[in-house]
């Protein structure tokens, strides 16, 4: 444990960012199993109205830094990837 006050308040402010940044993360990475299992059930309908919702959840998580651009990019284009080959048949 440190000794300086700022330091020790440092060690607090990080806990406590550090369990808001793991609410955030573990909320995107429900949605995103979310989605993944209607992909898999091989429903087009709710996939389609779920996936506003799962993507808007990616970008939250960006804009609180939860996540950097280039992540969120990454887990969007596999999720359109997916949800593309179920629209075309595959």
């Amino acid at each position: 444990m440190p000794n300086i006050k700022s330091a020790k308040k440092r060690v607090l402010v990080n806990q406590k960012k550090a369990l808001i940044n793991k609410s955030d993360r573990s909320e995107v990475r429900t949605y995103i199993k979310n989605f993944i299992a209607i992909l898999d059930a091989g429903n087009l309908q709710e996939a389609e109205a779920a996936l506003p919702a799962t993507m808007a959840a990616i970008d939250k998580a960006v804009t609180k830094k939860v996540y950097t651009k280039n992540t969120a990019a990454n887990k969007k284009s596999g999720l359109m990837k997916r949800f593309n080959a179920l629209k075309a048949g595959k």
